[in-house]
């Protein structure tokens, strides 16, 4: 097949960055603008002042998120990749007590945050929900300005720019269930080994390999994190991390034979990874923070309770459920603020199922089966976070997304992957309810429980 120019491509490293909590939209996607706006000030050498602007679902949600922190660090030139999580509030709390940042880390300024970073609620601008404007003032009273949005998932994107550059040329590309589908076809492949063939137009086959054990990795040492620690998560809400007390309770329990069993420790898995998000640990994008849980609980399932579990099984499971990433990203969007929740834990179920299925040995057909089912159980689910916070109801959510993708694959590998509706359908419903949910319960905690709990 020729290969063809793709107006917008994905890479597996557009679904999977290793980053910091809570919010990959609220706390990751600000974090890269501000850090691209720091060094984009420093065209000139008097920059005075930088005011940041926040719109839409940050402004009334980046509070409890912690937007306001993420703009002060990217703005002193730290990468949500890069940040040590123990050293944030060290940080934080030079700036807020000296009342000074040092751009980029170079150039040291006034910065009074109650005056430099403006929540302007009600506020919002067209091009998506999550929106920010810096404005850095110079020396001779001139301004320069830049509108970023943060699209979901730690994806930005200036104002009239697209998400991604053009003209990648891909070996494979797709930009439908049916075109997936339809390759698998022609070349014989799985949807992993597409998506492995296609990272060759950003990199070698070792260093794509490199960055999935990576990614891997990081999930399970996340899992692992999160049974480690105790205590109330930061916010307000007071409250208590389960994982480790869950965790001690199975092990006392010792073996049991009944299935519930079994569903008791994914839960605990996607509980670990989503109380270390919420308390503003290193995760993993999967394919936001909001749903981070989700798709590790799923690899820790095949890793520990299936029958064969391999590498290579893991890594098809990874870029499998990448390959289903790449087609909500496509053709809807990933992001609570523009979705609702079945644009984040909704999206989660679909991916996991789908890497399940094809970890398991499913055909393409299964797994396109597996992913439908994953998102048809999800659609209409709302965002809205008590308090702003990532916590009532997105961390159980996580448990509940990924039991869900367990039962989706194995109901899609019992049959023959033949099914009424098409991943693309529910794709585009999912697309189509997103655009008919009322605000209030896109992230903005105006509705749902964010408005009927009366918070601690």
């Amino acid at each position: 097949m020729v290969p063809r120019l793709m107006s917008q491509a994905f890479s597996i490293t557009d679904m999977f960055t290793i980053g910091i909590g809570p919010s990959s939209s609220h706390t990751v996607g600000p974090m890269r603008a501000a850090r691209d706006f720091a060094e984009r000030s420093l065209i000139r050498p008097d920059v005075g002042q930088i005011v940041c602007e926040l719109f839409g679902s940050l402004a009334l949600t980046g509070h409890g998120h912690a937007t306001d922190i993420a703009i002060l660090l990217g703005l002193s030139g730290f990468t949500p990749e890069g940040i040590a999580p123990d050293d944030i509030a060290s940080i934080i709390a030079a700036i807020r007590d000296t009342d000074r940042l040092r751009i980029a880390g170079k150039t040291d300024i006034s910065f009074i945050e109650s005056q430099h970073v403006l929540f302007r609620k009600g506020e919002f601008l067209t091009g998506h929900a999550n929106a920010m404007r810096f404005t850095a003032t110079y020396g001779d009273g001139s301004e320069y300005s830049e509108t970023y949005f943060s699209t979901g998932g730690g994806a930005i994107k200036h104002e009239n720019a697209d998400v991604r550059r053009l003209n990648i040329t891909l070996p494979h590309p797709f930009g439908s269930g049916a075109e997936l589908l339809a390759m698998g076809d022609v070349t014989g492949m799985t949807f992993g080994a597409i998506v492995e063939a296609n990272e060759s137009a950003w990199r070698s086959e070792t260093e794509t390999r490199a960055f999935i054990e990576d990614v891997r990795v990081a999930m399970l040492d996340c899992i692992k994190r999160g049974i480690a620690n105790d205590g109330i998560l930061p916010g307000g809400l007071n409250v208590k991390r389960r994982a480790k007390c869950l965790h001690e309770q199975l092990l006392e329990r010792g073996p049991r034979s009944d299935p519930s069993t079994v569903f008791e420790w994914v839960s605990l898995w996607a509980l670990a990874v989503n109380e270390e998000n919420a308390a503003g640990g290193r995760v993993v994008t999967a394919p936001t923070n909001g749903a981070a849980g989700v798709i590790p609980a799923v690899l820790k399932y095949y890793e520990t309770f299936t029958a064969n579990p391999t590498p290579e099984g893991s890594r098809l499971l990874l870029t499998t459920a990448s390959a289903i990433g790449f087609l909500y990203k496509t053709n809807a969007s990933i992001s609570a603020a523009e979705m609702g929740c079945q644009g984040e834990v909704g999206v989660a179920c679909s991916m996991a199922a789908a890497g399940l299925a094809a970890a398991l040995g499913g055909s393409n057909a299964q797994v396109e089966n597996a992913a439908e089912i994953g998102m048809e159980h999800n659609l209409g689910l709302t965002c809205d976070p008590i308090g702003g916070l990532v916590q009532i109801p997105c961390i159980e959510r996580n448990t509940m997304g990924a039991i869900k993708a367990i039962n989706a694959a194995y109901l899609a590998l019992q049959g023959d992957g033949a099914h009424v509706v098409s991943l693309d359908a529910v794709i585009e419903t999912m697309r189509q309810t997103g655009e008919d949910m009322r605000s209030k319960y896109k992230e903005t905690s105006l509705g749902g429980l964010a408005v009927n709990v009366v918070e601690c």
